[in-house]
């Protein structure tokens, strides 16, 4: 891993561009919430078991280096001055002006090269073996994902989930993106994405100065749970705040369609006590519609695409209990960690995807 994902950088690149396997907890101001996230459990907890696909992030210096370079903080500044937000088409032209000035200033060519060269790796470490293409029930896919690795580019911002405010949820994610063009275009759009009118409404009225926040972007492997399903656990019961459960929801297809709540999930319950003793525990299940799932767009010309969900289908549960209870042990390890790391009782919620 360290061979692959660790080349001679220059110091530029190295400002531009962190691994997940180099940065923690700790590095917030440096890459978000989200993938410092990613880092800890990758740095911390894979020889527990817990299995994070990998990937890297552009820094927080890399987001202000391209607003400095442009001159974007003037630009945008002027553009806000009569910013209104309690004055819907205020707040929605001001919006649209500051992400159609972002996405139609180009990166500067060091970052864009920093980029490409990060996703380059990260395709090289996912290549298919020749024997394992013969095998996969998707030869089709095997020539493209040798050269192009399958990425989820995400938002993370530097100031997500402070004791006064959170962030978290107000900027872009893009599913299924391959290709260097592919992968920059969707760093690009959740740059912009950091002045979503949700976003600007929202800081204005924590009175948040716009250039306090910068963005981290996330580019992570994929996995294919179109194929199979995906969707969010948590360490807490949600609705009851009953400490020793563990909550899963999950659907079809990629997990965006359960965070969204564009469809009715399965649920379960388990008893973590017993769990962590080794027994399945399971206190309650129930069958969710689970309606449509998103699977890759690998025809059309979007990402991904929304698909009925047979019948037959929407009748099954979507986890074996074999399944089940490995991720449920996951939840609970990195509750425990996060626990202790904050030196206080740290319910945490996971997105987890499964591949068929």
């Amino acid at each position: 891993m360290q061979e692959v994902l660790a080349p001679v950088r220059s110091q530029r690149e190295q400002a531009f561009i962190l691994w997940f396997e180099e940065v923690g907890i700790a590095d917030v101001p440096l890459v978000g919430g989200k993938n410092a996230s990613l880092g800890e459990m990758i740095g911390q907890l894979a020889d527990k078991g817990v299995n994070v696909p990998t990937g890297f992030a552009t820094t927080s210096y890399a987001y202000r280096y391209f607003v400095e370079k442009a001159g974007l903080e003037t630009k945008l500044r002027r553009l806000f001055a009569d910013l209104d937000v309690n004055d819907v088409t205020n707040l929605r032209e001001r919006g649209r002006q500051a992400r159609s000035l972002i996405l139609n200033t180009p990166f500067p060519p060091e970052l864009q090269s920093a980029i490409a060269s990060a996703y380059e790796r990260l395709s090289a470490r996912y290549s298919y073996d020749p024997d394992q293409c013969n095998e996969t029930p998707h030869p089709e896919e095997c020539e493209r994902y040798s050269q192009e690795t399958d990425v989820a580019v995400r938002s993370s911002a530097t100031a997500e989930d402070l004791p006064d405010a959170s962030f978290a949820g107000q900027q872009e994610t893009y599913l299924n993106v391959s290709g260097v063009r592919g992968v920059l275009e969707a760093c690009h759009k959740c740059f912009a994405s950091l002045f979503t009118d949700r976003a600007i409404s929202y800081r204005t009225t924590k009175d948040f100065d716009h250039f306090e926040v910068a963005l981290s972007v996330g580019v992570q492997k994929m996995v294919r749970s179109d194929l199979a399903s995906a969707g969010v656990m948590f360490s807490i019961h949600t609705e009851t705040g009953f400490k020793d459960a563990v909550l899963v929801t999950g659907a079809y297809g990629l997990g965006e369609t359960v965070v969204q709540g564009a469809v009715n999930p399965d649920e379960y319950v388990v008893f973590k006590p017993t769990l962590k003793q080794g027994f399945r525990s399971i206190l309650e299940k129930r069958l969710g519609s689970k309606e449509i799932k998103m699977v890759y767009d690998l025809e059309g010309s979007k990402l991904t695409k929304n698909m009925a969900v047979s019948r037959r289908d929407r009748n099954k549960f979507i986890l074996t209990e074999a399944r089940f209870f490995n991720s449920q042990n996951w939840a609970c390890l990195i509750e425990d960690h996060y626990s202790q790391v904050r030196g206080s009782y740290a319910p945490m919620d996971m997105e987890w995807a499964k591949m068929a």
